[in-house]
């Protein structure tokens, strides 16, 4: 798999069933879950996916045993819903600022996880490839004078009490890229206000290390685009470094919206949808 693999073309189809109102369905998936765009049939998995979340269950577990979902209370806070950037069904998170129901962990955020997950975790010397659809639905846009506070929609994290390793947020009319270990930050979405109820789809390359040989690379595929573009490369970076002792990492998706208050400002309510997962080990 090389760095600048191309992707199908989006069908017209898909961009019409992009914009249909999504439904939130129940999650049949019983006790201890909790509720975690139809269109074109869906890709094949490929044999070389490590893991591929694509919620083609219909549930907030995808049907791939040890995912864990939000544990903030509100029934709305995570669930399935339609249409779907590929296949039948995506995930939606949901947070309410100011209402302990839209909590989890003691902060405002709704998150899946793949902590319990061999095949979703990183150790160091690994080189994976992560790849994942994102939609902002009706995402209020930033207005000068507005809160900066970012929204974080993915994560690559560090086990235990520790900050991620990088992750993707909208922050003011953009989606940026950030690693704090590295204190590096970039824009990878600009003019993001154009985005908004389209689906974006994120590749990120990576490879764990503890010395200076390791890399993160991010490559993006907006709606109408025919692949992947290359925006931004951290090359010959120490990737892998807790704070914390910790002997593996994970991923998280949903929303995370640290740092945020009603008095600060900050949009109330925001509603993100993802879709299509795969993590896939590179040669």
């Amino acid at each position: 798999m090389t760095w600048l693999h191309k992707v199908p073309k989006v069908s017209i189809a898909f961009c019409a069933g992009a914009l249909l109102v999504p439904v939130l369905l129940s999650d049949p998936a019983g006790a201890g879950q909790e509720r975690a765009e139809e269109t074109a049939t869906p890709p094949a998995p490929s044999a070389a996916d490590r893991l591929r979340v694509d919620y083609e269950s219909g549930t907030l577990d995808s049907g791939v045993e040890g995912l864990t979902t939000t544990k903030a209370a509100a029934p709305d806070a995570s669930g399935v819903v339609r249409p779907a950037h590929e296949g039948a069904y995506a995930v939606q998170h949901k947070v309410t600022l100011g209402d302990p129901a839209y909590e989890s962990n003691g902060a405002p955020r709704s998150e899946s996880a793949t902590d319990l997950l061999p095949s979703g975790r990183f150790v160091v010397g690994d080189e994976q490839r992560y790849e994942f659809s994102v939609l902002l639905k009706d995402w209020k846009t930033y207005t000068p004078g507005a809160s900066e506070s970012g929204d974080i929609v993915f994560q690559g994290k560090y086990a235990g009490d520790n900050v991620p390793a990088f992750y993707l947020m909208a922050k003011r009319d953009e989606i940026a890229f950030r690693s704090p270990h590295l204190n590096r930050q970039s824009t990878v979405v600009e003019e993001l206000g154009r985005q908004v109820n389209r689906w974006m789809r994120f590749r990120v390359d990576a490879r764990w290390t503890t010395d200076g040989t390791g890399y993160l690379r991010v490559a993006v595929r907006l709606s109408g685009e025919d692949g992947y573009r290359p925006v931004v490369a951290y090359e010959n970076v120490r990737t892998y470094q807790p704070e914390n002792p910790a002997d593996h990492g994970y991923l998280k998706w949903g929303l995370y919206r640290p740092s945020q208050s009603i008095g600060n400002g900050d949009v109330p309510t925001r509603i993100v949808q993802h879709d299509d997962l795969r993590v896939t080990d590179l040669p």
